[in-house]
């Protein structure tokens, strides 16, 4: 087999993605001819068809499907030999691709860029902001380097690092402000605003319910924690937002804060790399760095 190259490896799994090769150039940054040439190229040199063409989407043939499989295990020992490349030299530079979850994000990314562009000047941050298990899935496939997200994530492949715990607040009207702070049973009679499937703060706010045995008479639904508490300004029901959020997501909104004395529901923020990661000597020292990170911004804030 001959003439199979890492670029057509990598144009394929976009394609193998994307299911579209529309979708899979654009995520390439060529055009669509191009990245179809290089798929018919690269079946040429395989000796088999990969991919089924229809006008509507693409599917992998079952030969295709085992293909990816491999061409993925060796992109990925692609990336970790450019890693064990760049481990050798110290301070930490050329790119870095850092995933983060939108509870997360808009909270301590500013601090966390500013640190880590501080300390580590050659470095080149990329960012993606996006839910739990799609940065998960894109840390074990090679395609970002840390992630930082709730802990724990139970992946055998993963080394974890706690950076630090924080408390959920309970954001209901202003009208409420005077009343006693609801049980966790007491919410089973209010409708309880929540984040869209696929939010691991969702999943959060629910185990606190279902701890106590508490299902929500009603569940409305927004896309951000700025949504949410927007809508409870408005008078639609009441919701949870962790500690970080609340200085900007409460400076504008017509809400009062609660926080419960028994049983406070808390989550642990954490960050994640491959353990295979050449690099995880400086991962180490990277997420120590966003835990004083994190410290000093809870200090500024008390």
């Amino acid at each position: 087999m001959k003439g199979l190259t890492l670029k057509q490896l990598r144009y394929f799994d976009a394609l193998a993605r994307n299911r579209h090769f529309g979708r899979a150039a654009e995520a390439s940054s060529i055009s669509q001819p191009a990245l179809s040439l290089q798929i018919k190229e690269l079946e040429g040199s395989f000796g088999a068809p990969l991919v089924e063409r229809s006008a509507r989407q693409v599917r992998l043939t079952a030969i295709g499907e085992d293909f990816i499989l491999k061409a993925r295990q060796i992109l990925i020992a692609v990336e970790e030999l450019e890693d064990l490349g760049r481990a050798s030299r110290w301070p930490l530079a050329g790119r870095l691709r850092l995933g983060i979850i939108p509870t997360v994000a808009p909270y301590l990314l500013p601090n966390i860029i500013s640190a880590l562009t501080t300390s580590f000047p050659k470095l080149e941050l990329e960012l993606r902001e996006s839910v739990t298990k799609s940065l998960i899935d894109a840390l074990v496939e090679s395609r970002i380097d840390l992630a930082i997200v709730a802990l724990p994530i139970s992946e055998p492949s993963l080394q974890e690092f706690s950076l630090f715990e924080e408390d959920f607040v309970l954001v209901r009207p202003i009208t409420d402000a005077d009343k006693p702070v609801p049980s966790p049973s007491m919410l089973q009679s209010m409708r309880l605003l929540l984040l869209e499937e696929g939010h691991c703060f969702r999943d959060q706010a629910l185990s606190y319910c279902k701890f106590t045995d508490v299902r929500p008479r009603q569940v409305m639904e927004g896309s951000s924690l700025s949504t949410l508490v927007q809508m409870v300004g408005a008078g639609m029901g009441v919701t949870l937002i962790p500690e970080m959020a609340i200085a900007l997501e409460t400076r504008l909104a017509n809400v009062s804060l609660a926080r419960f004395s028994e049983r406070s529901p808390t989550r642990t923020i954490g960050m994640v790399w491959r353990k295979t990661n050449p690099l995880s000597d400086q991962f180490i020292q990277i997420a120590t760095l966003v835990s004083d990170v994190v410290q000093r911004t809870n200090d500024d804030i008390v």
